[in-house]
């Protein structure tokens, strides 16, 4: 397969495997709100001008690499099949290959919900049953706010998840979103967050 020319094919929502254990769950309703608004018309050509990343992996499973969040808001909007950008065909591997050379690709981020790296067999088996992660909501609106910009690295929005987890308290979180979201965004500035993807900060000379 030519990776520089994807192969397109339809796969069903419910039968795609994830490629990490957690999600912002409020960005998966932001998600379900726009979807909400848009007409019949307006839903199809989203469908139509979307394509799910995918890695073909052993026993006819497909892995998508990216959105997530949009697949499980779909799921939750019983939308039954997507389009799917075949990126590379890894079916003939066996399992554990398949995970070491997803990991090498930085196709696969084994986190929880708490930052911890776990096993590839800790990631779910289906897209509605990936965790909440409330920092990756955060990371998410911090960067919807102008905190940051967006980035190609794999899974970027995750790194900026774990810079402000130790900054803010699960409750804080929870209770009061938009105070810490105000607080993350002047944090996403601040010199100590210069090494993350997407960081729109001044550096300064000592």
């Amino acid at each position: 397969m030519n990776s520089n020319h994807p192969q397109l094919i339809t796969a069903r929502l419910d039968k795609l495997r994830p490629t990490q254990i957690t999600v912002g769950k409020r960005e998966v309703a932001l998600k379900r709100k726009h979807w909400n608004s848009l007409n019949k018309k307006g839903r199809t050509a989203a469908l139509e001008s979307h394509c799910f990343p995918a890695i073909a992996g052993p026993d006819g499973k497909f892995y998508i690499v990216d959105h997530h969040h949009f697949g499980l808001a779909l799921i939750e909007e019983d939308v039954k099949t997507v389009s799917l950008s075949l990126l590379k065909d890894l079916s003939f591997l066996d399992l554990a290959t398949f995970w070491r050379t997803m990991d090498f690709h930085q196709w696969v981020h084994p986190f929880d919900s708490d930052g911890v790296r776990l096993g590839f067999d800790a990631i779910p088996t289906q897209l509605s049953r990936l965790n909440d992660d409330p920092y990756r909501s955060l990371a998410g609106e911090v960067r919807r706010a102008g905190g940051y910009a967006k980035d190609a690295a794999p899974f970027c929005e995750f790194m900026w998840a774990d810079f402000f987890r130790p900054q803010f308290s699960r409750d804080l979180l929870d209770t009061e979103f938009d105070t810490a979201l105000k607080q993350a965004v002047q944090l996403a500035g601040a010199q100590q967050a210069r090494y993350l993807p997407g960081w729109t900060g001044v550096i300064e000379l000592v």
